[in-house]
């Protein structure tokens, strides 16, 4: 695991305008939230222009990991340069209909992180790229060989502190009241969204007869509830 330096004081928390009674600074929300999603979107300004690129990322305890590679550019000029960058991660977990267009939302988890990215090196990076495998493919690495030199140098990890955080969430029924004047014959309500690993699918070189690996079984056994994987 990565080493947290808790040095540096955390800023004060960003407030919502919209919507503000949305906001939660619930610590064990955002982490479900974190430890639950997949992909995130890391945000920068790169030469005037804004950047944002979807990728899977790990939390390591106070810190989100993510990695690329040594060429990747505009991630790394962003931590040499000392940038501030967000990255963001979202849930959606069921549409909320409700009887008009302009009341309809959704119910959601979002979270937004702000900071600048850290190079992790040495143990420490190897330590976090495990982290990321384990996280995205779970007793993956004991299945297959080890990473070569060649393939560790080409590969990056940085690292984002979790002090800069802000968090939104949605987890309600369709908003109605027995006065609001609307036509309480229409139906309103929730669609949960729920989401599943499909069936796996070997590679068209894979021997036929191959078992599937643990990992895979392990993971395409999961159950999905009330559309987070689990």
């Amino acid at each position: 695991m990565t080493t947290i330096d808790h040095a540096s004081p955390a800023p004060a928390p960003r407030r919502i305008r919209r919507m503000s009674e949305r906001q939660t600074t619930d610590r064990a929300a955002l982490f479900e939230l974190l430890d639950t999603e997949l992909v995130g979107h890391l945000a920068v300004a790169a030469d005037g222009v804004p950047v944002v690129v979807p990728m899977g990322y790990a939390r390591d305890g106070e810190y989100l990991l993510v990695h690329g590679s040594t060429g990747g550019g505009f991630a790394l000029r962003a931590a040499s340069e000392g940038r501030t960058v967000a990255f963001a991660v979202t849930a959606l977990d069921g549409l909320v209909f409700a009887r008009s267009l302009f009341d309809s939302s959704m119910n959601y988890r979002s979270a937004v992180v702000y900071g600048v990215l850290e190079p992790v090196e040495g143990d420490a990076a190897d330590a976090a790229l495990l982290a990321l495998s384990e996280r995205l493919m779970p007793g993956r690495s004991a299945e297959v060989r080890a990473m070569t030199r060649k393939e560790i140098a080409a590969t990056r990890v940085l690292r984002l502190r979790l002090d800069d955080v802000v968090m939104k969430t949605r987890a309600a029924g369709a908003s109605e009241a027995a006065d609001d004047g609307e036509d309480h014959s229409v139906w309103a309500g929730v669609v949960p969204l729920a989401r599943a690993w499909g069936a796996p699918e070997p590679s068209v070189l894979t021997p036929a007869g191959t078992p599937t690996p643990e990992s895979v079984v392990a993971l395409t056994t999961t159950a999905a509830h009330h559309g987070r994987l689990h």
